[in-house]
This record gives structure tokens, C-alpha cells and sequence, in this order.
């Protein structure tokens, strides 16, 4: 077998193992550009679609493992020390070679590296760590670099990976203490929010010190993100939804990435045999971005899923489900309501409300109005008044989410043969 072959067939398995890992976009970076330099790379431009930045713009990313040998044996992953998988390894200079070369094929715009423990957790990080540092160092690499980290390594560690990367993150796993403990024993809980805790103190320290020396380095500009498995214990929506909102008011996290559980060759017994509905999924990232971005607190969010199960309605998006939980709040008058009333309005994002408050300012505003601001004005109609529509009892019926709920259609696998 020929050397260049061999790196193909250990791109192959390493890219694939690769793809179970949902946070990888690459939104909040500082933009940099090659032109008028020395150094390759940029955040700019096109390639190949893996991720979509906040403004539009594509972002390409070379996404592998640096090994997927590993000493830990959680439960629910298909690279644990117990799994019947094939193994590879690359060295970081081949890590190195690979994002180059797919980096001048314009390819990609940055790399997404992570990696199994293997030997030890401070020696797979020094490995992680030399990647961005030959990158940057001896490369002048100007893409971006997110730095999959390792909680279990010393601090030191963690503080030289920031220092080259763009993002930097720390899986939490799973929702809750108690599941990480019963399918990854060999993780802390308190270890993992010690090691972001870390984090979070150098990216503010390095925020600090730019404000008052321009010269002082950059720490992770795009900040530190981290992920859940969704389905692989017993936690529910309203407790992975509470979960979340702990780790971005403790530690100042750009995102969570929610990844549904999906079942392994030879699993183990304590695992479930279905994966849940990759939709459940899709509600938590909903649930997400209410809480991003629309003023919805934690408990309000809670409030959309089932009181007995804490699960969010699988038929129906969170927003809809909490205006339909709380009926006495609406309909919202459209001319006259506060912007955060707007935003409660199912079918109403951001942009739409924001287009209604400029365009209030001028003229009343009708439903025809609104019906070009939005995709459906069926799903407002109940919710809203204007100028010359009221819904009457149309909020009050009972068969309203009947009348309201998209259609459905198949779920499609993510990961399906």
C-alpha cells in the first residue's frame, strides 16, 4: 500500500468518525484575509457548504479526528476502547499537510480537529495543540481552526490551544450529572465545568488586555462552544432546555449543539435501540434560539413542553406551543404592541418584526401588510389584530392547533444506508 494511499484510507475513517460531532459551525469569528500578506488562509470566501456563518457567508471546513483510538469506554460512542471499529491515526504534520493541500484546492476555509484519547488526555491535547500551532507558527495559516479540547488535560494545555484557535470547545456529553456518570464513568461532570470555567476566564482576560494593548494576543476570538447527546439517557426537552441555559449564563458559550443519539454497532445494553426522532432535535435548536433571541426565558420554554413528560411537541414548534399554552396573552395588536409582544407572535421572526415596527411608523398597518412579510398568514391570523382584522372567538376554539400545525410530513434519517 502506497504512502498517499494509505493517508486516504485514514482520511476516510477519521472523517467519518468525524461526523457524529454537531459543533463545528464556524459563526463569530474575526474575518482575516491573506491579501497583502505572507500567509494563506482566510475566513472569506466560498468552497465546499459544512457550516453558515451569521451574515450569509459559506464556510468550508475540513472536519477529521486526529485519532479515533481512545482510552475512555463511554457508552454511547462508536470510538470507545470496547468498540469493534476500525482504527487510524494520523501524525499532526500529516493533519497539517491534509489542510494545506485541501486548503489550496479551495476546498475548505478552515479545520474543524478533534480526537479520541489516546495514551493520555495532556498527551492527545499537546497533539491537538501542535496542529494550530505548525499551522500558525511555521504556516502563517489565516483560515480558521476550532479545537475540539480535552477537559481532562491540564489547563496549561487548554490556555496554549486557545491562543491558536478561533473556537474552542468542551463536550459536555449529556444533560445530566447522573448520565454522564452512567455511559462515560470515565468523565467528571465537575471536571468538564472546571476546564470551561478556565476557558471562560481566559477569553475574558484576553478581552480585557486587547482593550488596553492592541499587541496583546488574541484567546479564542469566536469563544467556546459545547454539545449534548439528545436521547441517549432519560433527561427530557425541559431538562436539556435548563441545562442549556446554566451553560450559557456560567460560562459565556456562542452556542450548544444538541446531537440526537444514534445507535452503534455491538452497543452497549444500557443504551436505548431506537434513536430519538431527529426532529426532537430540531425543537431543541428552536428552543435555543428563543431563548437567544427572542426574550423567552428558561421557564418559558418549559412552559411550551408537556407538564408531565417535559417533552416539546414533536407536531409543532416551541413558539407555537407556548402561545397555544397561553391564549389569554393574544392576540397582539399589531399597530400598537411592544416589540417583544411582536415577537411572540407564531410566524413572526425577527426580521418581520423588525420590518412591521419601521413600517408602523408610517402607515396603519393591514393584514395584507403583513402577509408579505411572512410565509404563512394563515398560522398569524388567530394571534394578531390590525386595522382591519380581529379573530373574534378564532383564538379560543378548540380544535385552534389543529388548525395551525404545519402538515406533517416523513422524517427523513440523517445518517440513513
Amino acid at each position: 500500500m502506497s504512502a498517499q494511499s494509505s493517508i486516504l484510507d485514514r482520511l476516510g475513517i477519521l472523517a467519518d468518525a468525524a461526523k457524529y460531532d454537531a459543533s463545528c459551525a464556524s459563526s463569530g469569528t474575526a474575518k482575516k484575509s491573506s491579501v497583502g500578506g505572507k500567509g494563506i488562509g482566510s475566513t472569506e470566501g466560498m468552497g465546499i457548504c459544512h457550516a453558515y456563518a451569521p451574515d450569509g457567508r459559506c464556510i468550508s471546513l475540513l472536519k477529521i479526528l486526529l485519532t479515533n483510538h481512545c482510552i475512555f469506554d463511554c457508552h454511547y460512542c462508536i470510538n470507545r476502547k470496547s468498540s469493534n471499529v476500525v482504527r487510524a491515526r494520523f501524525t499532526p504534520q500529516e493533519v497539517v499537510d491534509l489542510t494545506l493541500s485541501f486548503y489550496r484546492r479551495n476546498y475548505i476555509e478552515g479545520l474543524f480537529l478533534s480526537s479520541g484519547i489516546v495514551k493520555s488526555s495532556n498527551h492527545t491535547m499537546e497533539q491537538l495543540v501542535e496542529v494550530a500551532r505548525i499551522l500558525r507558527e511555521e504556516h502563517d495559516f489565516r483560515g480558521y481552526i476550532h479545537l475540539k479540547t480535552i477537559p481532562e488535560a491540564d489547563p496549561e494545555l487548554l490556555a496554549q490551544a486557545g491562543l491558536y484557535a478561533d473556537r474552542v470547545s468542551i463536550n459536555v456529553e449529556l444533560p445530566t450529572d447522573a448520565g454522564l456518570k452512567r455511559l462515560a464513568p470515565d468523565k467528571s461532570a465537575p471536571q468538564i465545568a472546571g476546564a470551561m470555567a478556565g476557558l471562560k476566564r481566559e477569553i475574558v482576560e484576553a478581552k480585557d488586555a486587547r482593550k488596553r494593548f492592541r499587541s496583546a494576543p488574541q484567546f479564542a476570538p469566536a469563544g467556546q462552544s459545547t454539545q449534548m447527546i439528545v436521547g441517549a439517557d432519560a433527561a427530557s426537552d425541559a431538562d436539556i432546555v435548563g441545562k442549556a441555559s446554566t451553560l450559557y449564563g456560567k460560562f459565556g458559550l456562542r452556542r450548544v449543539y444538541y446531537s440526537a443519539f444514534s445507535p452503534i454497532p455491538d452497543a452497549s445494553a444500557v443504551l436505548p435501540l431506537k434513536r430519538p426522532p431527529l426532529i426532537r432535535e430540531h425543537r431543541l435548536y428552536q428552543s435555543d434560539w428563543l431563548m437567544r433571541f427572542y426574550g423567552y426565558t428558561t421557564a418559558e420554554v418549559q412552559q411550551a413542553a408537556d407538564p408531565v413528560s417535559g417533552m416539546l411537541p414533536v407536531d409543532i414548534d416551541p413558539k407555537l406551543a407556548w402561545a397555544l399554552a397561553f391564549r389569554d396573552r393574544f392576540p397582539v395588536d399589531l399597530n400598537r404592541a411592544p416589540r417583544e409582544m411582536l415577537l411572540r407572535v407564531p410566524g413572526l421572526g425577527v426580521r418581520a418584526v423588525n420590518a412591521l415596527i419601521a413600517a408602523r411608523r408610517h402607515r396603519t398597518l393591514r393584514l395584507d401588510d403583513v402577509a408579505r412579510l411572512t410565509v404563512s398568514i394563515a398560522k398569524l391570523r388567530p394571534f394578531v389584530v390590525t386595522a382591519d382584522w380581529r379573530p373574534t372567538l378564532l383564538a379560543d376554539r378548540a380544535d385552534l392547533r389543529t388548525m395551525v400545525a404545519p402538515p406533517r410530513s416523513e422524517q427523513l434519517e440523517l445518517f440513513a444506508a
